[in-house]
């Protein structure tokens, strides 16, 4: 099931990005992002939270801010479904794109947003820190779909 949540949420959400990320967001971090009224989060659960979006909406777009999904829940859906989720909340906030920046050596994550109809649409040299030395990031954008009527 996927359910807004608020900052009532913040700590477990941090615990979640705590397992998924090796640079995780705190729980104070999160809890300030959603101070801002453009700013929500959903979380997937079945018994507990498997992971979680955080996103924002502004002038006709979105922008997903992260997706985290706890290790054990990856490779059955849970992004997907989160990153569908958003987009679906974007759209009905007015939301005409939706982009995102992924770690150019992240190759699962690339590959699920060009499954999700991602497309790439710039590049940020140096703009992660890796173990190995700065990262690209990858600018990806998709179109929502409007329904029709």
């Amino acid at each position: 099931m996927i359910e807004r949540v608020g900052a009532e949420a913040c700590a477990l959400l941090a615990d979640i990005h705590a397992r998924a990320f090796d640079r995780p967001w705190t729980a104070e971090e999160i809890a300030k992002l959603l101070q801002n009224d453009a700013v929500f989060a959903l979380v997937s659960r079945t018994d507990e939270i498997q992971g979680f979006v955080l996103a924002w909406t502004a002038a006709g777009d979105a922008e997903l801010l992260t997706v985290a999904v706890a290790p054990e829940a990856r490779r059955r859906g849970v992004g997907a479904s989160l990153v569908t989720a958003a987009g679906v909340t974007a759209l009905a906030r007015g939301a005409a794109s939706m982009h995102l920046e992924v770690a150019e050596d992240n190759e699962a994550a690339r590959a699920l947003y060009s499954k999700l109809g991602y497309e790439e649409a710039g590049r940020r040299r140096a703009y992660y820190a890796g173990a190995d030395g700065a990262v690209d990031a990858i600018v990806m954008r998709r179109t929502l779909p409007r329904p029709i009527v």
